[in-house]
This record gives C-alpha cells, structure tokens and sequence, in this order.
C-alpha cells in the first residue's frame, strides 16, 4: 500500500470530501473486504439503489479511492467493476501544511 500524500492540497481535499458520507465508506468497506464488485452486486450488498451507488462510486472514482472497468460477461452483457485503490492517508499537521501550502485559491464561502 502506498504511503503518500495527495498530488495537491485540491486532491486531499476531493479523498476527505468523498470519505465524508456513509454510504462511501460503506462501499470502500465492501470492496476492500470483498474485492472486485459489480454494480448491481454492490448495490444489493450495500442496500441502495443502483443509480445512488453510481453517484458514489463516482465521487469516489474521481478521488481516485476506487477504479472502474468494463468487462463482458459470458453471455455478452457489458458489467462495469468496481475495485478500491490502494491508498493510505497519514495525516498530521505537516501533511496538512503541505497540502495547505498547494490549495488552488478560491473564493471561500
């Protein structure tokens, strides 16, 4: 597992935001213990509908805490898997600092 901080202070920000819900880390959770999921798969382990999961996945997919792939089952239907990247957040207040010292300058609100 690789040790490292985010690219930038932007990327740090996008993994806490997609880890701060629930159902995220509920899905991080399953993948991790249960590898590779599809879909629907997920979707009835984690008890949320399909399109909620997808909204997930795609918040996490964009953090890059979880990847995708489209596969072809035997019988010829497309199946997009699921699988959590291999990640680790050390933070402390050097890291943070870092990361801080990266933030692209917004307008906060």
């Amino acid at each position: 597992m690789k040790e490292s901080l985010p690219s930038s202070g932007d990327a740090l920000l996008a993994q806490l935001a997609a880890l701060a819900n629930p159902h995220r880390l509920r899905i991080v959770a399953a993948l991790h213990q249960g590898g590779r999921r599809y879909v629907s798969q997920l979707a009835r382990e984690i008890g949320i509908s399909r399109p909620l999961l997808h909204l997930h996945l795609a918040k996490l997919e964009e953090a890059g805490l979880v990847a995708s792939r489209l596969e072809l089952s035997a019988d010829g239907k497309a199946l997009n898997y699921f699988e959590a990247s291999d990640f680790a957040l050390t933070l402390t207040p050097a890291a943070i600092a870092i990361a801080a010292a990266s933030l692209t300058p917004k307008s906060e609100t």
